[in-house]
């Protein structure tokens, strides 16, 4: 079986003969996984089919019992999805990666698919609010006990970590405040009492952060955010080690219907070949776009990790290579004057969405954040002025000139 029938897993990066000498991640994210059919074409193969055919039953019987690498059914895998997943396995530098249809059923099924009723699970308390539900509403009610841990006080986590856990689940940079975590302490703490550690690494991307170098076991992502980054498609992603995908998530997320589709995956993967090149610039216009909001008068306060004056900052520049497309402010003002801001803009949108090559602007206390708790919210610091913006790839200059008028509303 050549391996462009293999179903799963980053076994190779390159069809031909692997060069004797360590790629660069720019060529990796165009040639990695390649798995072309017997026309050799020079785009990736679309594989739009639901099912695969069998030489014979005793093929089918064989590929079932996994005694055969055969693609069995595209809800397991499929061709396209795997090249995908390869590929991106290889840019994060992981064993194996399982793509999901969304990114939130990447972060429901890395976590889940590891926990039964009496467990317990370690959480940073800064995160999506979505993420927050599932550990806080939905796992508990299996019988999970979540224990939140607010910064990176490493006496904080060594208190939480000090009993038997299954899983830590970090979000960092957080949404929205973009809220920085030590992935290395609490890493090495998690291990000592046999926890895996989880990173949902969306806010930063596989560009500015490699959480597997840093300690992690599992990485996983919104393959919408920066991977697609053009306002395209769904898709989600859980990176790690060859046995954890095949023996922890495999037989978790067959079962549960958690397929990625091939038409998207075949547009995560064409994306992955600008994915470094988008993420940079919109690190630079971040940055840009920070220091003058840091400036203005009508700014309250600034969240990016790579502000000199931002909190995390050292922390940041320890584990990042830039601070993230993602700049958090507040408004000096009410939420009254935060939508009077919001809705004088011009080029920017007002979107839930991140990660997108147009910048995009949402209020987290009336959109992604509106299923918290008010208390729950301020305790996140997702205030009523608080507005989280996604910076793309226009012009930094056009984006400051389009803040700058509409900050002089109020």
């Amino acid at each position: 079986m050549t391996k462009r029938n293999r179903p799963w897993g980053y076994q190779d990066v390159f069809e031909g003969p692997t060069p004797d000498w360590q790629l660069g991640q720019d060529t990796i994210a165009v040639r990695a996984g390649l798995a072309r059919s017997g026309f050799g074409e020079t785009g990736e193969a679309m594989y739009l089919n639901s099912g695969f055919t069998y030489d014979s039953a005793e093929q089918a019987e064989s590929a079932f019992m996994e005694e055969t690498e055969h693609f069995l059914y595209s809800r397991f895998a499929n061709p396209t999805v795997a090249m995908f997943e390869n590929r991106l396995a290889a840019l994060e530098g992981a064993e194996a990666c399982f793509a999901t249809p969304t990114g939130m059923s990447a972060m429901f099924a890395s976590v889940a698919a590891l926990v039964k009723s009496g467990d317990r699970i370690v959480a940073s308390a800064a995160m999506f609010s979505s993420c927050y539900v599932i550990l806080t509403e939905i796992l508990p009610a299996w019988g999970i006990t979540t224990v939140l841990v607010e910064g990176t006080d490493e006496k904080d986590w060594a208190a939480a970590l000090s009993e038997p856990t299954k899983v830590v689940f970090v979000e960092t940079p957080s949404n929205p405040l973009m809220e920085i975590v030590d992935l290395r302490m609490v890493s090495k703490l998690a291990h000592k009492v046999g926890a895996t550690v989880i990173v949902d690494n969306v806010m930063a991307s596989p560009v500015m952060q490699k959480p597997l170098e840093l300690g992690a076991d599992v990485v996983m992502y919104s393959a919408t955010k920066h991977i697609d980054g053009q306002g395209r498609v769904l898709g989600g992603a859980i990176l790690g080690t060859k046995d954890y995908i095949k023996n922890v998530v495999l037989p978790f997320t067959r079962h549960t219907g958690q397929s990625l589709s091939p038409f998207n995956a075949w547009v995560l993967l064409k994306s992955l070949e600008t994915m470094a090149m988008r993420v940079e610039r919109m690190n630079e216009n971040a940055m840009a776009v920070a220091e003058f909001l840091a400036a203005h008068p009508k700014v309250e306060s600034v969240s990016y990790p790579f502000l000199p004056t931002d909190k995390n900052y050292e922390l940041a520049k320890s584990q990042m290579a830039g601070g993230g497309s993602t700049v958090s402010f507040k408004v000096a003002g009410s939420k009254e004057d935060t939508f009077k801001v919001m809705n004088a803009l011009t080029v920017i949108d007002i979107s839930n969405n991140l990660g997108d090559s147009k910048t995009l602007i949402t209020h987290p206390a009336s959109t992604t954040h509106k299923r918290l708790a008010e208390e729950v919210r301020l305790k996140m610091g997702v205030t009523p002025n608080t507005v989280r913006m996604s910076i793309g790839l226009e012009s930094a200059s056009d984006l400051i000139e389009d803040l700058r008028r509409a900050l002089s509303v109020i």
